[in-house]
């Protein structure tokens, strides 16, 4: 009697491809509540920015060891591709955002406070109260600031429409309401005697940091003339956000304009 034996072959599973998913998808719960807290005003800036890096950086050793795993998976032939390409899927999806924001902004000078009236820059009234106490300065930028402003952004400047200040208000008030900013206040103008001003809280699409945003509307003699400054509430480099932010309500406003005429 013949008893056949078959061989068995164990076909092991890579423990650099566990790893680097296990890091992976532990990442994406440290991101998500770092940014859930702080958008529900939980957690304070600076925890909140602490807390977003280090998921960011776990993601980021999740992914540098599922390069490794792919490299020792090609020669040995072990199991663990799946996880390996899972982790690499979430790391780049963690981290397209935010390196996109870096790669636009690295070049760009730290500026935190931008405004298309250098001279004059509208005034934070009530965002004063509403600021905390940790947050950046509401007073206008010194010269130094102003002038790396005019080097780096000279598209930046005020828009002179051919509509009465009422007019412009009433459409940079629609244009606000539509990007779901906060208002603060919100100050019609009146004749000669007084400029419209808004005031507004314009979270950053997905963590919510905050940028404070004044809007002036200011009679000429051909129609009004408009005005927005921008500032990040808090750090010391908006990487090119606030120069975006006044840019985009701006070309809205133009846009809005020719339709209705």
């Amino acid at each position: 009697m013949l008893i056949k034996r078959s061989l068995y072959v164990e076909e092991r599973t890579s423990r650099l491809a566990v790893w680097s998913f296990r890091l992976a998808l532990f990442s994406i719960p440290v991101v998500v509540l770092a940014a859930g807290l702080y958008r529900a005003d939980l957690l304070a800036f600076q925890p909140a920015i602490a807390a977003l890096a280090l998921g960011l950086a776990i993601a980021l050793v999740g992914g540098l060891l599922a390069v490794g795993a792919c490299v020792s998976l090609w020669e040995s032939g072990w199991r663990g591709f799946g996880k390996a390409i899972a982790a690499l899927t979430i790391t780049l999806v963690l981290l397209a955002g935010p390196a996109t924001v870096l790669a636009r902004g690295w070049m760009l000078p730290p500026l935190t406070d931008l405004s298309t009236d250098t001279a004059d820059p509208p005034h934070f009234r009530a965002m004063g109260f509403a600021r905390p106490s940790g947050a950046n300065s509401v007073l206008p930028p010194d010269e130094t600031l102003l002038a790396l402003q005019r080097g780096a952004y000279p598209g930046i400047k005020p828009m002179d429409l051919d509509a009465t200040p009422e007019e412009a208000f009433n459409a940079l008030l629609a244009l606000v309401r539509q990007r779901k900013w906060r208002i603060l206040d919100a100050v019609p103008p009146r004749g000669g005697v007084r400029d419209g001003q808004i005031e507004a809280v314009a979270p950053t699409p997905l963590l919510g940091f905050r940028n404070d945003i004044a809007i002036r509307v200011r009679p000429t003699q051909k129609g009004a003339r408009v005005d927005v400054r921008s500032a990040s509430r808090y750090g010391f480099h908006d990487l090119g956000e606030n120069a975006w932010r006044i840019s985009s309500l701006m070309t809205d406003l133009s846009t809005e304009r020719r339709k209705r005429h």
